[in-house]
């Protein structure tokens, strides 16, 4: 039963997909760039934010 939830997500998936590339049509590069960019950002964003927390708080144990 596992698998067929699995199966039936992907299908979900792939369904939003080929509709989006059907509305997005000749634009369709474009937006799929900014999706990965933005993604892109969100993601160096949160990995500085976690790289700062963790300097803060070694510093303040004294192991800095």
């Amino acid at each position: 039963m596992k698998s067929f939830i699995k199966f039936a997500a992907l299908a979900a998936v792939i369904m939003f997909a080929l509709l989006l590339a059907v509305v997005a049509g000749d634009d369709g590069p474009w937006y799929f760039a900014w999706l990965v960019g933005t993604t892109m950002i969100i993601l160096i964003a949160v990995a500085g934010a976690v790289l700062f927390e963790t300097q803060l708080t070694s510093q303040e144990s004294g192991r800095f």
